[in-house]
C-alpha cells in the first residue's frame, strides 16, 4: 500500500474515533458546544493522535506485546486534539493573529462570535482532561491505572505554561511589543509552541504501552526535533513554496518582519537543521518504535511536506 492511501486510511480511522469523544449539542449551554465541534469538526490530517496512536502500536510490537493492546489509547487521541484545537481557536482571534480563515472555512470568532469562540477554546481545553480521565475506565489492573496516570501528567505538563501556552507567551510578548527576540528565545518558542505536543503524543502513546523512564526521554528529544524540524520547515517554505500548492500566499514572515531560523541563519543553514534534526529523530525512532514502524515515513513526510 503506498504511504499516502495508508496515510488516508489511518485518518479516516482515527476521525471515527475521534467523533466517538465529541459532547452532545443540547441544553442551555447548547451554543458553545455547537462552536467546539465547529472547529474540532473542521478537518486537518489528526496528525497528534495519528502520531500518539502509531508510537503506541509500535511499541507493543516492538516488546513482543501486540496482542496485550486496550482501547486505553482512544481518549487521550481525542484530548490531543482538543488541546490542539483550541489553541487555534485561540490563535485565530483578533487579540492573537486576527484570522478569518482556517482550512477553508470562517474562523470560530467569525462564526460565533469573539466572547463565544474563548468559551469554545475554555471549553475544549477542559473537555480535554475530562475525556483523557475516561482511559481510567478501560485500565484492567493497577499497572494500566499507573501508566494512565503518568500520562495525563505527560499531557497536562506539555499543554500548560511550561510547555504550548509558555511558547504561546514569549511569541506573542515579543510580536505585540515589537521585540527582537533572541535565538535562544526563538528555540524556546519554537520547542514548546510547536514540538510540546509532539513530544506529548509519542510520550504518551509509548508510555500506555509500557516504556520506561529512559525510553520516554529519548521519545521527548525525538519529538522536540520533529517538532522543531516541522517548524523551520515552515518557515522555508514561507521562503521558496509554491502558493498554488501552500494554499496562502509566501513571504508573510518577512512582511511582518517575523523572526524565524531562517531570518537568524539564512536558508542554507535552516536546510541543513531540519536535514540535521530529521535524521536524528528517524535514527531515535529506529531504536524504540522498529525499522518497519509507520512513524518514521510519517516523520519523513511531515518534515519534508511542501505544503
Amino acid at each position: 500500500m503506498s504511504f499516502n492511501r495508508n496515510l488516508s486510511e489511518k485518518a479516516q480511522q482515527i476521525e471515527e474515533i475521534l467523533k466517538e469523544y465529541l459532547p452532545e449539542e443540547k441544553g442551555f449551554q447548547k451554543t458553545v458546544l455547537e462552536a467546539m465541534n465547529y472547529s474540532f469538526l473542521a478537518g486537518g490530517k489528526r496528525l497528534r493522535p495519528m502520531i500518539m496512536q502509531e508510537a503506541y502500536r509500535s511499541f507493543l510490537k516492538c516488546s513482543g506485546n501486540e496482542a496485550g493492546g486496550t482501547k486505553v489509547i482512544y481518549p487521550f487521541m481525542a484530548a490531543i486534539e482538543m488541546i490542539h484545537t483550541y489553541s487555534l481557536i485561540h490563535d485565530d482571534l483578533p487579540a492573537m493573529d486576527d484570522d478569518d480563515y482556517r482550512r477553508g472555512r470562517k474562523t470560530n470568532h467569525v462564526v460565533y462570535g469573539e466572547a463565544m469562540a474563548i468559551l469554545a477554546g475554555d471549553g475544549l481545553l477542559n473537555f480535554a482532561y475530562e475525556t483523557a480521565i475516561k482511559a481510567f475506565a478501560l485500565c484492567r489492573d493497577d499497572t494500566d491505572r499507573l501508566r494512565v496516570s503518568k500520562a495525563l501528567e505527560i499531557l497536562a505538563g506539555k499543554a500548560g505554561v511550561y510547555g504550548m501556552v509558555g511558547g504561546q507567551c514569549v511569541d506573542v510578548e515579543a510580536e505585540k511589543k515589537g521585540l527582537t527576540i533572541s535565538a535562544e528565545q526563538m528555540a524556546f518558542i519554537d520547542e514548546n509552541k510547536t514540538a510540546a505536543l509532539i513530544e506529548a503524543s509519542l510520550m504518551i502513546g509509548m508510555v500506555l504501552a509500557g516504556a520506561s523512564d529512559e525510553i520516554l526521554q529519548e521519545a521527548e528529544r525525538c519529538g522536540s526535533n520533529i517538532g522543531i524540524a516541522f517548524q523551520i520547515r515552515d518557515d522555508i517554505l514561507d521562503i521558496e513554496g509554491d502558493e498554488s500548492v501552500l494554499g496562502k500566499p509566501v513571504g508573510s514572515d518577512e512582511k511582518n518582519e517575523k523572526v524565524t531560523y531562517v531570518s537568524y541563519y539564512g536558508l542554507e543553514k535552516a536546510k541543513e537543521k531540519v536535514e540535521e534534526l530529521s535524521e536524528e529523530a528517524e535514527r531515535i525512532l529506529q531504536e524504540i518504535a522498529g525499522e518497519d514502524s509507520f512513524l518514521i515515513p510519517l516523520t519523513n513526510w511531515l518534515i519534508d511536506r511542501e505544503k
